[in-house]
């Protein structure tokens, strides 16, 4: 009863803060996936939008498999050179999530979200982009004409709870081993490097997990994805995760929210986890949602958040295909209405 008490009176407390809170200049960031990554060529104009949107910072999926597909040893930079450029070249930040795993390292070579065989190699892939694109990188020396943005936080791996991205569960064990090496090889090539846990999708019992198999040292930042269809109940999955810190002692930690999105999917594709919506319920949705994380920010310890994503390709297939603050509709890029609401959320959270 008293859990349940303490608990009603911080959402009280949440619920009662000025709905004008401001948020430091390097809150607010989006997801660059999708079309953006995948034709680069093609969607070169959205840089200055996003720079534009009020968004000062881009999570972008580093593909392990994509880096080393063949080997341990050299690494191809040049799937991840063209971004990271095309962020700094425009001021922004970049949050790489590294993950997926080349065939040649997966315990189980054939399947494609197996974890690692051997953590090591991972940890020596990490050291190899920090190298790149760390402080002292070497793509901040062949472009001297770009205003170097050296990366200092780095996400380990993407929602290793759901099989879908880590195949072996429970998953908490291997996650942490993980960690351990992964964190260790981070900051032995920059030590002041910032090991962002995996986000986990509402993941209280994933995040109750990690510290019971002892994880709470092989990270610098506790990162959820708060996917609920209501954008007024996005701060209790913050504070369930909040919870779970202070009873492991690890309350000083910052949260990051590293994914939150209301797709308009709404009667267009398959909604597995309740949260799609129409056009202007993603703008309506959003607008709510990220005035409740300001408000709860300095209480939460909430130190990022991303919008998913900037620009989807439009299908049937996903409901993520409709999340895009633009969208890729009949070749052509579209803005949404919850383009404007981002905007103007931005903006006005940073007054």
């Amino acid at each position: 009863m008293a859990r349940i008490v303490t608990l009603a009176l911080a959402l009280l407390l949440v619920a009662a803060a000025p709905a004008t809170a401001a948020v430091p200049r390097d809150w607010l960031g989006v997801a660059a996936d999708g079309p953006l990554i995948e034709a680069p060529g093609q969607h070169a104009g959205e840089w200055p939008l996003i720079a534009s949107s009020g968004a000062t910072s881009v999570r972008i999926a580093f593909y392990w498999r994509a880096g080393q597909p063949l080997g341990p040893g050299p690494v191809d930079f040049g799937v991840y050179d063209g971004p990271v450029l095309a962020a700094a070249q425009h001021g922004l930040g970049v949050l790489p999530v590294v993950f997926s795993t080349p065939s040649w390292a997966r315990r189980e070579a054939d399947d494609d979200a197996s974890p690692p065989r051997d953590p090591a190699d991972y940890a020596a892939f990490l050291t190899a982009l920090v190298g790149r694109y760390g402080p002292a990188g070497s793509l901040w020396a062949e472009h001297p004409e770009v205003r170097a943005r050296p990366i200092r936080a780095w996400q380990l791996w993407n929602e290793p709870n759901l099989r879908s991205y880590w195949s072996h569960q429970p998953f908490a064990g291997g996650y942490v081993r993980l960690l351990k090496v992964a964190r260790a090889a981070l900051r032995a090539a920059d030590r002041r490097a910032v090991a962002v846990l995996a986000g986990l999708p509402n993941g209280w019992d994933a995040l109750r997990q990690i510290y019971r198999a002892s994880g709470r040292r092989y990270f610098d930042a506790v990162a959820i994805h708060p996917y609920t269809a209501r954008a007024d109940r996005v701060p209790r999955y913050v504070l369930a995760a909040r919870r779970v810190m202070r009873r492991y002692g690890d309350r000083r930690k910052p949260v990051w929210v590293t994914e939150i999105s209301w797709p308009a999917a709404k009667g267009r594709a398959p909604d597995p986890i309740g949260i799609a919506t129409d056009d202007r319920g993603q703008a309506r949705r959003l607008r709510r949602g990220l005035t409740a994380l300001a408000t709860a920010r300095r209480r939460l310890r909430l130190q990022r958040v991303y919008w998913y994503t900037w620009l989807s390709a439009e299908s049937n297939a996903s409901v993520f295909a409709w999340s895009g603050l633009r969208r890729l509709h009949d070749g052509a890029v579209i803005s949404t209405p919850a383009l404007n609401a981002f905007r103007a959320t931005a903006r006005r959270l940073r007054r």
